[in-house]
């Protein structure tokens, strides 16, 4: 008669299939190819993408069924790229200095949203701003905080303020000098949040 007791003989429950690494490949791929595409050409269509990523139509739809769907991912990964951005910045540069190369990235950021307003829209639609409105309220209230413990920064500077502030950076019209425009106007506004020297 057999055994029928739990033992040697039961069967493992089946484990979860992790999820292939080419995939993740392919969706991180077409992410980054869409961020460029989005900043060149804001109607940049999914087939165009797809095609520039090197994936099948197929492989698109599966990862992203809709523009405004690939839209929201590109907006989330660089959500998120610069909060984390943030900690790493300050543990390789001055205070002052991640404040400004973490502008940099806020920069880059800004034009990409400015040039593809439908992530706006889709933002909006999907409650995006007070999903990641604070993280990034919170990154760049550490950067302030150390340049205001370094004593670069006056001490009244409000992150929630100085990102109001900067806020021209998605609303300022692309163009050839936009680079050079950006630089000025950042360096203008963090000039204002230093600490006055006393004579």
């Amino acid at each position: 008669m057999p055994d029928t007791r739990s033992g040697d003989r039961q069967t493992a429950p089946p484990r979860p299939r992790p999820k292939r690494s080419d995939a993740e490949d392919n969706r991180a791929r077409i992410i980054d190819i869409a961020r460029t595409a989005f900043a060149a050409a804001p109607d940049a269509t999914l087939q165009s993408i797809a095609k520039a990523a090197g994936v099948g139509q197929g492989t698109m739809y599966r990862h992203f069924p809709s523009r405004e769907a690939l839209l929201l991912a590109v907006y989330r990964t660089d959500v998120e790229a610069l909060v984390e951005a943030a900690p790493s910045l300050l543990d390789a540069h001055e205070p002052l200095d991640a404040l400004r190369l973490w502008f940099g990235r806020l920069a880059a950021y800004g034009r990409i949203k400015h040039g593809a307003s439908q992530a706006m829209e889709a933002a909006t639609r999907a409650d995006l701003k007070s999903q990641y409105y604070p993280p990034v309220v919170a990154a760049l209230d550490q950067l302030l905080t150390a340049c205001k413990d370094a004593g670069h920064l006056r001490p009244g500077a409000d992150a929630d303020e100085v990102l109001l502030l900067v806020s021209f950076l998605w609303r300022a019209e692309s163009g050839p000098d936009w680079q050079e425009r950006t630089d000025r106007m950042l360096g203008i506004v963090v000039d204002g949040l230093r600490t006055a020297l006393r004579a």
